[in-house]
């Protein structure tokens, strides 16, 4: 009898002690989806499935490039690029601390003030990648190489609810 109770002692503590342990890696898989990330190299791979094994269907060379994370899946990330690219990376390639947006459509201009007004700082192309501070009244902050302004939401892959 003291064997078994030993035993299934034994048993419970494993469970435990198993369930604590993998709490933080299921903990990373829970994230509500989909959210912005941004490249954190300048070379990335995005293969066609969720391991090493699968194929690399694009490999990006833009560190900050933001992406949209549509799916987890232990360790890895199903995200989508500006163009519409759909694959997978593996989470340590992608950070969600620095975020970023980048410029879409066409050429826009970027203004001194919150809502849009004020005077035209610059003008930036499609394509740039911009440092994103707050986004409010549908006009974000943004950081491009030191230069700061405004520029309309709608106007950012990466900005608003992904």
């Amino acid at each position: 009898m003291l064997n078994m109770h030993a035993k299934l002692i034994r048993i419970l503590a494993t469970g435990v002690l198993a369930s604590g342990l993998l709490s933080p890696a299921l903990a990373a898989d829970t994230d509500a989806v989909p959210y912005w990330v941004a490249l954190r190299n300048g070379q990335t791979n995005m293969r066609v499935g969720p391991g090493r094994d699968y194929r690399i269907n694009w490999i990006y060379l833009r560190a900050g490039l933001p992406l949209k994370v549509l799916r987890q899946m232990e360790g890895w990330v199903l995200v989508e690029d500006p163009d519409g690219a759909r694959g997978w990376m593996l989470t340590q390639f992608v950070t969600r601390k620095a975020h970023t947006a980048m410029v879409r459509g066409g050429v826009i201009d970027i203004r001194e003030n919150r809502d849009g007004s004020g005077r035209l700082m610059w003008r930036v192309e499609p394509g740039v990648i911009a440092r994103l501070g707050d986004c409010t009244t549908g006009w974000c902050k943004v950081d491009i190489d030191g230069r700061q302004g405004f520029v309309p939401e709608t106007a950012l892959w990466g900005a608003g609810q992904p």
